[in-house]
């Protein structure tokens, strides 16, 4: 993370850089000649048969007849180079206005570990998630700080319910996850077993008692926000389903776990249909 966070500073400098020199550009000017060459001037003005410009290079008003100038070449390739650094100008203003953005946001996020989502920008904090550890027999509370013995085969860490009372209808929520140490974290998509959703299958080697966490993954981006502090999102759009932020540390049979449940809004077209409907 460190040697991204230098890579990208780097890439900032040259940036900054590239702009410092498109400033200085920006005040000049070529002056084409019919032959193809160029003077590079500060500015020119075209008067009668003649055209008066400064010289960069000189540092001196000259003129030059006007018959000698490519004046439509002028005007059609210092309009691009224009443009061209106008729109720069306005990627770094955007980038700038995302870069102050994510930084008020970080600095709103609260100390307590956990998950948290700026919607229309209201900060939501999400419970943690009530995990139980479900055999063929028997069923368990799970204890992050005592983990249960469990049995050899195949152990299910689920979330009550089938479904998820925190509902959001963004397709790629950016959310922001507090750690309450260095772990394993992700997002994961929950499946339903017997009235429940899985968050993890843990299968026991029996000799060993070595346990295998397995789970369906969903590949995400993230950045580091702040101390202990990380902003992730899904690198695609979400099926509609059930779904948990979860940190564990593979083979300590321990997990935390955020359920969340992501369904599209209605659109108001379609809830003023359902409202009309007998």
């Amino acid at each position: 993370m460190a040697r991204l966070l230098s890579i990208r500073s780097l890439a900032c400098c040259l940036i900054l850089l590239g702009c410092i020199t498109g400033v200085a550009l920006a005040a000049n000017h070529r002056l084409y000649l019919t032959d193809g060459s160029y003077h590079l001037v500060r500015e020119y003005q075209v008067e009668n048969d003649r055209v008066r410009f400064y010289s960069v290079e000189r540092s001196a008003w000259e003129e030059i007849p006007l018959d000698l100038i490519d004046l439509k070449k002028t005007r059609s390739v210092n309009q691009s180079v224009e443009d061209e650094q106008r729109q720069e100008r306005k990627m770094i203003d955007a980038e700038d206005a995302v870069e102050r953005r994510l930084r008020a946001e970080a600095q709103g996020i609260p100390t307590e570990p956990g998950v948290y989502l700026y919607e229309a920008g209201k900060l939501r904090t999400f419970p943690i998630a009530e995990l139980e550890v479900v055999t063929d027999r028997k069923r368990a509370i799970l204890k992050a700080i005592n983990p249960l013995p469990l049995t050899a085969g195949k152990n299910y860490v689920e979330v009550k319910g089938a479904r998820s009372a925190n509902v959001i209808s963004m397709a790629r929520p950016e959310f922001y996850f507090r750690l309450h140490r260095q772990q394993m974290f992700g997002f994961v998509k929950l499946s339903p077993h017997k009235g429940n959703r899985t968050v993890q299958i843990w299968e026991t080697i029996p000799i060993s008692k070595e346990v295998l966490e397995s789970q369906e993954n969903v590949e995400d981006f993230r950045r580091e926000a702040g101390p202990m502090l990380y902003q992730v999102w899904p690198r695609a759009a979400l099926e509609p389903g059930e779904y948990a932020l979860i940190t564990y540390s593979p083979g300590e049979s321990n997990i935390r776990a955020w359920d969340f449940a992501y369904y599209p809004a209605p659109s108001p077209a379609a809830a003023s249909d359902s409202r009309k409907r007998p």
